[in-house]
């Protein structure tokens, strides 16, 4: 990892690809979306503070276990004077991130469990399917307009694979 001298107070978009490990092309989307700053010089360069490189790793580690990038905007929008996080800051964030990470945790279990089941019926029925229509809510709110259209079944189809033809109708 390339060192910058402590002199440096600036840091260049080339120079903060190298230190933070993220591509130029990911800062320059994260300024657009409001979670870094820079400044521009006379020739319109990007110029950012030494502390971005925080806000960079905090960034990338919040993505890494799948938040948001508005939430984690909306994070980094309540520090003051949009300070850069400290290691408290990222307790208390990843507190409250705790709940949304274990309901992800709890739908991608359920999910797996439920993966064989699916691909053993070979419908994808919206009615039934556990994928499709997770704890029947569609079923509960719709009635039978989210179906797939009956196909006209041809003798030959019943004949080869009479499950998937019947399972068609679900």
């Amino acid at each position: 990892m390339p060192q910058i001298p402590e002199k440096v107070h600036e840091l260049t978009v080339g120079q903060l690809s190298a230190r933070s490990g993220a591509a130029v092309s990911a800062l320059h989307f994260y300024e657009s979306k409001g979670l870094i700053s820079s400044r521009r010089t006379s020739g319109n360069q990007r110029r950012y503070s030494r502390d971005v490189l925080r806000r960079v790793a905090f960034v990338r580690a919040a993505q890494r276990v799948g938040i948001p990038l508005a939430t984690i905007r909306d994070a980094l929008a309540e520090l003051p004077e949009e300070r850069t996080p400290t290691r408290e800051d990222w307790a208390r964030l990843s507190e409250t991130w705790r709940s949304e990470l274990d309901e992800r945790i709890k739908q991608l279990n359920r999910l797996r469990n439920h993966l064989t089941d699916c691909i053993g019926c070979g419908c994808l029925s919206l009615e039934t399917c556990v994928l499709s229509n997770p704890d029947d809510i569609s079923g509960e709110r719709l009635t039978g307009s989210r179906l797939l259209p009956e196909r006209k079944k041809t003798r030959a189809a019943a004949d080869i694979a009479p499950d998937a033809a019947s399972c068609e109708a679900c």
